[in-house]
């Protein structure tokens, strides 16, 4: 009985605003204290790297990531490589697997922009360790009952959601999720590894490229590219993503990881993808 009390007073502790704006005011605390040890040009330096290099990246997924780029890309080949384009692309456009190289070009400038890039910079550039932007597990653990809290209820709705033509209609991204269970996982490692290449740009490159000199104004800096990320998404995606980003930005911070939000992203897009495929053709049959 004193166990089920602690964890609901634990619960209610998690919910509460107050908790938010203490983790805001540490996270102020905590960036305070790390600058004193920190050259001030260094730290304007370091910003204003983070700021362009995320511009770049953000420039290049936005207009490279879409399959139509084929059509440009594989003429070059020719040149570089000495091979027949022609028969390259008449082999692609026939391709029963069309739609899944489209996503694998897809998935390549998503890991391209938001891990190797920002990876690069900060061993190369801002010569700093990678777990100092959350590649680490950090003290994920300590803060499991927050990103379960976050995760839960959007699970749900996605299972309420997913009885809604619209829903079922989005959902895969991959139409032919359904065709096989090969085509299922090959989409879902593209679908995973663009979810680890989201959370370690906004919420590690970002946030902790900018914590020191902006401190709590750091999330709310990624807050807004990660919000136009989802613009061509659904309406109740997009307006989601603004405490979503936020949530996960402070528990970021807290935790000095990256992992947990791609717990919890991975969860959330699991759940949408099988709650409509179940709604709509169901699970493959077949490897």
């Amino acid at each position: 009985m004193s166990s089920h009390k602690d964890s609901q007073n634990s619960i209610l502790h998690w919910l509460h605003p107050s908790q938010m704006l203490s983790h805001l005011r540490d996270i102020d605390t905590e960036a305070a204290a790390e600058r004193k040890s920190t050259d001030e040009q260094t730290l304007w330096l370091r910003a204003w790297t983070v700021i362009a290099v995320a511009c770049i990246c953000l420039l290049m997924v936005h207009y490279l990531k879409y399959s139509n780029n084929l059509r440009v890309f594989i003429p070059l080949l020719e040149g570089i490589f000495g091979v027949d384009n022609q028969a390259w692309y008449r082999t692609y456009a026939r391709s029963e697997y069309r739609e899944l190289i489209g996503y694998i070009w897809w998935g390549f400038w998503h890991l391209l922009c938001f891990i190797v890039i920002p990876m690069l910079t900060i061993k190369l550039i801002l010569k700093q360790p990678l777990k100092a932007y959350g590649w680490q597990l950090g003290d994920v653990r300590q803060h499991w009952l927050g990103y379960v809290l976050l995760a839960s209820p959007i699970m749900v709705f996605a299972i309420i959601a997913s009885f809604g033509s619209d829903f079922s209609s989005h959902y895969p991204f991959y139409k032919q999720a359904t065709r096989s269970w090969s085509d299922l996982l090959l989409w879902e490692c593209i679908y995973i590894m663009q979810f680890i290449g989201v959370e370690f740009f906004f919420r590690g490159f970002l946030v902790n490229g900018l914590r020191l000199q902006f401190g709590s104004l750091s999330v709310a800096v990624m807050c807004l590219p990660y919000l136009m990320l989802h613009f061509p998404k659904l309406w109740p995606e997009s307006f989601g993503a603004i405490l979503f980003g936020f949530f996960l930005g402070i528990l970021a911070v807290r935790s000095k990881s990256i992992w947990g939000g791609v717990g919890v992203h991975v969860s959330i897009a699991l759940t949408m993808d099988i709650a409509a495929m179940i709604q709509t053709k169901g699970l493959p049959d077949s490897w």
